[in-house]
């Protein structure tokens, strides 16, 4: 199971209540292992009652709110969003409603009272047990399939805590229930998984200097966690270098971010076509390429990273990272005449005076990439 989103409240989460994703495979009846990304919210949770031997209350809820869903998603911007912050809290805001909680039966725990399924339980952070038959057959973690993954790569099998269910409730279903079905690397799982973060990179980069960041996207193409573009406007000299800082910051404070680009104002960071203009004529190859944090913890789910692991078990605690890489493909401040570009009067020019109704649906039903961007920016 990979679509269920737990939920922690209380002491357990230092009184605050969090919201997330962990892949489930029931194996042994109602125990099933219980994967958790290293340096995720809940891998902070289970690290705090690893050495007091406690299980963890918790429930894992199907066929929730839409607002929770989103803040499920919101991984890795602990910065932002800290252990012991109020997800469900933030996930009402969203909605611009409350969002209600009913106590388990069996657990001391909180369940979404609006959910359709719900499984009871607790995870027993030091019962760990193989993922998949095959891997335990071999003793080796990390190298067999088991499970999409969102950098876009099938995933590997772990040893993982388990998931201990005590019961399974559900809400009456007066009506034919949905339950969410999440594709990993689909577009509604990266839609999910980059609303908040983007917005949490934005406070992030905000927080170390105002002003200066325009917008922060996370394309498609950079699959959910593994990167952002940051778009920033240099009001003077002294704000010259600043857009380094952010994405030193954003590599430093994402385990499994490998790819930060910063670009200018002029650049529309939608399109991966201008992004890649910019690439390609705007960055020193010498002086604006960065690897800023050599060294650092980095994140097992990226195939490149599992590789740095070399002959030993591909897990958490044999992989290096690199440090990332981080692409200065802004306009040096006082040089933007030198890289002015042109503007096309896509305002004054009308082709509704020229072209009828289904020839100019023609063309647009032709427009792939960049044109969008022109078409709607003139540049």
């Amino acid at each position: 199971m990979g679509s269920a989103i737990r939920c922690v409240t209380g002491e357990e989460f230092d009184g605050g209540s969090d919201l997330g994703y962990n892949r489930m495979n029931f194996r042994w009846g109602n125990v099933g292992t219980f994967q958790i990304s290293p340096g995720s919210h809940m891998w902070q949770v289970v690290n705090k009652y690893y050495k007091s031997k406690q299980p963890v209350p918790i429930t894992m809820c199907f066929g929730v709110p839409p607002a929770c869903t989103l803040l499920a998603g919101a991984g890795f911007d602990y910065a932002v969003l800290p252990m012991g912050c109020d997800e469900i809290g933030i996930a009402g805001a969203v909605q611009g409603a409350p969002i209600r909680l009913v106590k388990a039966r069996t657990v001391n725990a909180m369940a979404l009272a609006d959910s359709e399924l719900v499984l009871e339980g607790y995870v027993d952070p030091r019962d760990r047990r193989f993922e998949t038959k095959e891997s335990e057959d071999a003793g080796v973690q990390g190298r067999f399939h088991f499970h999409p993954e969102w950098a876009g790569y099938m995933g590997k099998a772990y040893k993982a805590p388990t998931f201990h269910v005590t019961a399974v409730t559900m809400r009456n279903p007066k009506t034919k229930p949905i339950i969410f079905a999440l594709g990993v690397h689909t577009l509604d799982d990266h839609n999910i998984d980059t609303t908040v973060r983007e917005a949490a990179i934005y406070e992030l980069c905000e927080r170390l200097q105002p002003g200066i960041v325009q917008n922060v996207v996370i394309p498609y193409c950079m699959t959910d966690w593994g990167g952002c573009i940051i778009q920033v406007k240099k009001r003077h000299q002294i704000d010259e270098g600043w857009q380094r800082n952010f994405m030193a910051a954003a590599l430093s404070c994402s385990q499994g971010m490998r790819l930060a680009i910063a670009v200018s104002e002029d650049v529309d960071p939608y399109s991966m076509d201008d992004i890649m203009w910019c690439l390609t004529t705007r960055v020193n190859p010498r002086a604006d390429i960065l690897n800023p944090i050599p060294g650092g913890r980095g994140q097992t789910f990226m195939p490149a990273e599992r590789m740095t692991a070399g002959e030993k078990q591909w897990t958490a605690s044999n992989t290096n990272f690199e440090g990332g890489m981080g692409i200065d493909a802004t306009v040096p401040f006082g040089y933007e005449s030198d890289f002015l570009r042109p503007v096309y009067p896509v305002d004054r020019v009308k082709p509704e005076d020229f072209f009828s109704k289904k020839d100019i649906e023609n063309a647009r039903s032709r427009m792939v990439g960049w044109v969008h961007s022109l078409a709607r920016t003139g540049r």
